[in-house]
């Protein structure tokens, strides 16, 4: 009995191990599946799946692979620190393949343990749709600008097919619809997008519904991307300082860019250990701000806005956070 308890005991060790290699890797990720929807055929599809990594060890992806060709999977960064974040992009491929289609995407891991992770994606892709370009894509905007990008939006089936509606829940995206044709079973529209020269600085990831009168799979989504560029932005947005003892020091950089030369007028944050270095004078649209933290006696963690302040006026100004963890 004893020597059967030692030979069945080394497995249970090791599937307790990967068991628990398992948890750890599946809290690397917010979401495991998402769901494209109807979408047209030759449209745009594409969804990222955000890896953080919480622990102090750091994290490496060895491979990607998918169980469909209609689902091409890729990394866009295969080593993540503490705190960092990468994305595996899953591309749908409405070019290549019609109907209903769905794949498990495996993301493997070797570093610091072994671990897959199973990711899921589904979608019908319709053959009677067709958008061109397959999405809208603004670029980069300067805040205040606006743009607009034009759709043509084509359908081969019945003679009494039509729009119905455009939905968004992103107010600010106004769409024109103009029916350009009509017969023989073909309908054609154009479709103008507005992004609003109010829209606030930042990424644009979202899409517009497409309501028909189809009595099944009466909508078909329609991505949106592009980035409002603020006049004056800093990275890292978030500023990791990392863990300290304390009373240790850690020197860390800005980089604070411009659509236009400028000066920094000050640096401010309301906490007296940061330091800043100003005496870059010169007006130009890069600057380097080297930033430098003493921890404080006290344990715990900490976070503090930055806000740079430029000689280009009110609402010419950008912020950070800095994050810490002192430990004694």
């Amino acid at each position: 009995m004893h020597r059967m308890f030692v030979l069945i005991l080394p497995w249970i060790l090791v599937l307790g191990a990967e068991a628990t290699a398992q948890d750890w890797a599946k809290k690397l990720f917010q979401t495991y599946e998402h769901e494209f929807g109807i979408v047209a055929r030759g449209s745009k599809q594409e969804y990222a799946f955000v890896v953080t990594n919480p622990y102090k060890e750091e994290v490496h992806i060895s491979g990607v692979r998918s169980t469909c060709g209609c689902t091409i999977p890729h990394v866009t960064k295969d080593r993540i620190k503490t705190h960092e974040q990468a994305e595996v992009v899953v591309v749908f491929n409405t070019r290549s393949f019609l109907g209903a289609k769905g794949a498990t995407v495996t993301v493997i891991i070797d570093e610091p343990f072994y671990a897959e992770v199973q990711l899921n994606v589904n979608g019908f892709i319709r053959s009677d749709v067709v958008f061109q370009p397959g999405a809208v894509e603004f670029g980069a905007v300067d805040v205040g600008q606006g743009a607009t990008q034009k759709i043509a939006i084509s359908y081969a089936g019945r003679d009494d097919w039509e729009i119905t509606d455009v939905r968004s829940a992103n107010e600010n995206f106004e769409v024109t619809l103009n029916e350009t044709s009509r017969g023989d079973g073909r309908v054609n529209y154009d479709m103008v997008v507005q992004l609003k020269p109010d829209a606030p600085a930042g990424y644009i990831n979202d899409q517009l519904l497409i309501v028909t009168n189809d009595s099944n799979g009466g909508t078909v989504s329609l991505p949106v991307e592009g980035q409002v560029v603020a006049a004056i932005s800093v990275s890292p947005a978030a500023l990791f300082l990392g863990v300290l003892k304390p009373g240790q020091s850690v020197k860390k950089r800005l980089v604070v860019r411009g659509n236009k030369p400028f000066r920094i007028v000050s640096v401010r944050c309301d906490d007296d250990n940061f330091t800043f270095d100003t005496s870059d004078q010169d007006s130009k649209p890069l600057h380097f701000v080297p930033v430098e933290f003493k921890a404080k006696d006290e344990a715990g963690q900490i976070e503090r806005k930055i806000e740079i302040v430029t000689d280009l006026g009110q609402g010419f100004s950008a912020q950070c956070v800095a994050n810490a963890t002192i430990k004694r």
